[in-house]
């Protein structure tokens, strides 16, 4: 980690390693919880191995469709480790884009669950700092309650 690059998050999750797996791979699952409440996401594609596309659209209540993310899987180590990046779009052309970066998200056994741990990159300060000044820590930290909910729920029933 480089404070003067990358953003963190990190929360224990209740719910089992597969299940937080499951949530990030599979499209209806992924789509419920990957946009903050109340904007709705779809799942254009989601190819969860290396050089696999991630593309997503957002709407707001109301409103219309439009893209939200255009990326690419860099590493998907099952149950363990995601890694995908805004840095390629989805052809694994070189994009452009107000916000370049590559995310990385582990999962690791914790006795009440699952330890989830975010990191995402960023090439230079600027790129953070526009990063944070966007409202990492409201977008990110929002999806992963939301992501939270989802599997401790279905891990309750």
């Amino acid at each position: 980690m480089n404070p003067d690059l990358d953003l963190t998050l990190h929360r224990v999750i209740r719910a089992p390693r597969a299940q937080v797996w499951n949530a990030w791979t599979d499209p209806g699952s992924l789509a419920r919880w990957w946009l903050p409440a109340p904007a709705r996401c779809r799942v254009e594609r989601l190819e969860v191995r290396p050089a696999g596309a991630f593309v997503t659209s957002m709407s707001e209540p109301g409103a219309d469709f439009v893209p939200h993310l255009d990326g690419c899987f860099l590493i998907a180590d099952e149950h363990e480790r995601l890694i995908f990046t805004t840095a390629l779009d989805s052809g694994l052309r070189p994009a452009a884009g107000e916000i370049l970066m590559t995310a990385e998200i582990s999962l690791r056994d914790h006795p009440e669950g699952t330890d989830y741990h975010v990191l995402v990159r960023h090439g230079d300060p600027a790129a953070r700092t526009r990063h944070q000044e966007l409202g990492f820590e409201y977008g990110w930290g929002t999806v992963t309650a939301q992501l939270a909910a989802l599997v401790e729920n279905e891990a309750a029933t």
